[in-house]
């Protein structure tokens, strides 16, 4: 069984909506969850969240980086191409009540993780808090679909070429000190998720973070995935992706996304070599960790 791609959009540079015909998984996924997509026959798995979905149409939502090999492969395909593997949902969905008010806060790509959860914590009741950001304006992603669930969107970009000038660490800490917020979300590069929990920790807020640890298998078999939260091991795949903010070890997680480093550069060298047309795709980082004065993109 193959999975149509049905429709694509450019979302931003290296940044790419694809609509994939997957009845199963649209009709029994979460807000939170994620699917291990094979690009190749032969290649590698790779999670993605899903960022929407349509259970009578059939269809689910992804967004993907181009930031490796796989990535860069994917975006070069476009509508009536075909996915050979689409495997979910994995993972444990949101958590979603009436909290109150509830900052969700998306750094870079992390923004299409967190639509969905803003979506189900707005349908929920919530007074849902957007703050989303980026390197510079070009990169800002659904900042529109944003405005839709969430009664304040807040855009920051490092450059200050749209929005708030600054990181959404600092949009955080601002909005703190001028309402009451219930309860965070945050995705992102790992500086930001960490620079968020810090923010929230004086003040006792409860605070998820969603997690993107190297995955092989989804289903907690290859270890691959495992972090260090409270001090115990949990495998980000069946206990995860999201965690408490102020439990995450982000210093291990860290650590082990830059494992393979060298090795996704080279994988990103061999995909340009075979595919020129691919040659502007750059190692940005969706497994790696961003330079910490670059927390938001």
């Amino acid at each position: 069984m193959s999975f149509a791609i049905l429709a694509t959009e450019r979302l931003a540079p290296q940044v790419t909506r694809f609509r994939v015909s997957a009845p199963r998984v649209a009709r029994s996924h979460r807000a939170g969850q994620f699917v291990i997509v094979r690009v190749e026959a032969n290649g590698e798995r790779i999670p993605l969240t899903v960022s929407e979905a349509d259970a009578d149409a059939g269809w689910i939502e992804l967004i993907v980086q181009a930031v490796g090999h796989t990535t860069s492969v994917m975006a070069g395909l476009g509508a009536g191409d075909e996915l050979p593997d689409v495997v979910g949902p994995l993972g444990r969905p949101t958590d979603v009540e009436a909290y109150g008010t509830v900052a969700v806060v998306g750094g870079g790509v992390g923004t299409a993780i967190a639509y969905p959860a803003a979506v189900a914590l707005a349908a929920e009741g919530n007074d849902v808090v957007a703050i989303i950001g980026a390197r510079t304006k070009e990169l800002v992603i659904l900042e529109d679909e944003m405005r839709q669930v969430a009664g304040q969107v807040i855009v920051t970009t490092d450059d200050g070429t749209r929005g708030r000038h600054g990181f959404v660490t600092d949009a955080l800490a601002d909005l703190i000190t001028e309402r009451t917020i219930d309860r965070v979300i945050a995705v992102g590069p790992i500086p930001m998720m960490r620079g968020v929990a810090e923010a929230t920790r004086p003040h006792a807020i409860p605070t998820v973070v969603s997690l993107n640890p190297i995955m092989v298998d989804g289903t907690g078999m290859c270890g691959g995935c495992r972090v260090s939260v409270g001090g115990e091991t949990r495998f980000a795949c069946v206990d995860g992706p999201e965690f408490d903010a102020h439990q995450v070890d982000f210093a291990v997680l860290a650590q082990r996304n830059r494992a393979y480093r060298a090795f996704e550069k080279g994988e990103v060298d061999r995909s340009k070599a075979a595919r020129p047309v691919l040659d502007d795709c750059r190692l940005a980082t969706s497994t790696m960790e961003e330079p910490v004065k670059e927390p938001t993109a």
